[in-house]
């Protein structure tokens, strides 16, 4: 192998298979030293499969993997880190009752000459780090009591702590501030003035322009090319090595004809657990019709998620206000009752709270209205796999059988499966929180076009969204939150950005 001073890895024909599935092919990859190498492609291309591999969290693969020109075989994370080659995942790796300290150090704890924890110069190597990191956090301070963007930072600075040269951030302003992200992308800067190479994923294309050196494309799980100089890239660059063709105006939302009223909400209010005089909504007043796209757009603590969990009686023991449900009024005071009134609800965090990972998919989708496959009081495989072949045909879900486990499918892919299962119970209302979170910008389109037509179908739907652009593009009417109430309302016709974003910071 020829010497490159200017590479820290390289990857030679990796190749990853999943059963029957071939996550990555070929694939050779350079990343250049103090660079942001940034990895673009749709769900499904193979990104998050490559970063495992090169982390040492998938040991198995074809292929060959080479630092600093020394080739390498990682059996765990701790190898790579050994090599200097730290992730941070997307769903951060903390324990959040330990402290910032005991977090950076498990694992890698200091002893003083008696074989006792050294607490004091645990700290203080821990306010070095931070400060690395123009980051003033107490190291005692509980994981459990930061922001997401600080908790970032301390994975950060266990990266640092071993002196780690290569950096891979997955997704990591996926559920973080604009304030943290410009503080994130101070910091990245700040690690490549320190020779230290980022490999990056992201699926927000704007943001990539502001902090990549480099574009690298993923495809179908292969290579299919790189931008070496990220300053002369367009979006439409980026999406062309992402989809393999040009795409202009993704989604335009089609005019529907609304139906009669199907949702109304009456003075809902919600008070914070610690607190009965503050709220975290309050006397909130909407309705929705059949056919109806209502989007609800709020900055971060508004209260959106809030929202959709109290009309899914998720609170039901402390909210208050009335629901009516084709215009008669219901008492949901649990999720079972607000399944069986005609409700569903996708959750912002798939991973979490939407799919059991390990379980098939057909589970998955049957988990929600597992009356409609039980046959003389017992489940029936056949109805549960009719059910689910039903949906991964009409959604288009990309898998080689209803039986794969959900965690091997894309991000984009999971989140089908989630609206499959809630499709399934025949809602009437279906309210979706951060539908197209972590996928990509073809995944999005899918998404959007899918939201249609449910509501062609006569569906009422409720999407909560961060992105503003993504509000104003499929919502037919916008509901804006701020500091826990109904700030701003808007239509199409006279929905724009400055008006929205004013409502949102009043």
């Amino acid at each position: 192998m020829e010497n490159q001073p200017n590479i820290v890895l390289q990857a030679k024909h990796i190749t990853k298979k999943f059963g029957g599935v071939i996550a990555l092919s070929d694939v050779n990859l350079a990343v250049h030293t103090g660079k942001v190498n940034v990895i673009v492609g749709e769900n499904g291309a193979g990104k998050s499969t490559l970063m495992k591999i090169l982390s040492g969290v998938y040991p198995e693969y074809e292929g060959q993997i080479f630092v600093n020109n020394e080739e390498v075989n990682f059996s765990n994370p701790k190898d790579a880190m050994q090599k200097g080659i730290a992730i941070i995942h997307q769903e951060l790796n903390l324990i959040p009752y330990l402290s910032i300290t005991e977090n950076i150090f498990l694992g890698r704890e200091m002893h003083n000459a008696f074989g006792i924890l050294d607490s004091k110069q645990m700290n203080k190597k821990t306010k070095e780090l931070l400060s690395r990191l123009d980051c003033n956090l107490n190291p005692k301070t509980l994981v459990s009591e930061l922001r997401v963007g600080e908790q970032q930072l301390i994975e950060i600075a266990k990266a640092l702590l071993e002196e780690a040269k290569l950096v891979i951030m997955d997704e990591p302003t996926s559920a973080i501030s604009d304030t943290e992200v410009e503080s994130l992308f101070k910091i990245i800067a700040s690690l490549k003035k320190q020779n230290v190479s980022i490999l990056y994923i992201s699926h927000k294309l704007d943001e990539l322009f502001l902090i990549a050196d480099r574009f690298i494309g993923l495809r179908d799980g292969k290579m299919v090319g790189t931008i070496e100089n990220a300053k002369e890239a367009k979006k439409d660059d980026l999406i062309r090595i992402m989809v393999g063709r040009d795409i202009k105006n993704l989604y335009k939302k089609e005019m529907v004809s609304f139906g009669e009223e199907v949702l109304r909400v009456e003075n809902i209010s919600l008070p914070k657990i610690t607190s009965r005089s503050s709220y975290l909504i309050k006397d909130i007043n909407f309705s929705v019709k059949k056919g109806e796209v209502l989007g609800v757009f709020g900055l971060m603590g508004a209260g959106r998620t809030e929202l959709l969990e109290a009309l899914f009686g998720m609170h039901s023991k402390i909210m208050s206000g009335s629901i009516f449900i084709e215009n008669r009024q219901v008492k949901i005071k649990s999720v079972m009752d607000a399944i069986k009134n005609g409700m569903g609800l996708v959750p912002e965090d798939r991973k979490e709270d939407g799919l059991v990972l390990q379980m098939e998919i057909s589970k998955n989708m049957s988990m929600a209205s597992i009356n409609n496959v039980v046959k003389n009081g017992f489940l029936s495989t056949k109805l549960e796999s009719l059910l689910s072949k039903k949906y991964i045909e009409a959604l288009k879900i990309k898998t080689p059988s209803e039986k794969q486990l959900s965690r091997n499918l894309s991000g984009g892919n999971q989140q089908k499966v989630v609206l499959s299962k809630w499709l399934a119970t025949t809602p009437k209302v279906l309210f979706l929180d951060e539908p197209t979170r972590g996928i990509d910008v073809n995944a999005k389109n899918e998404i959007y076009h899918l939201i249609n037509d449910l509501a062609k179908d006569g569906l009422g739907i409720v999407v909560v969204s961060s992105e503003l652009p993504e509000i104003m593009a499929i919502s037919d009417r916008i509901l804006v939150l701020s500091d826990s109430r109904i700030t701003g309302e808007f239509n199409q016709e006279n929905a724009n950005e400055e008006a929205i974003m004013k409502s949102a910071i009043m």
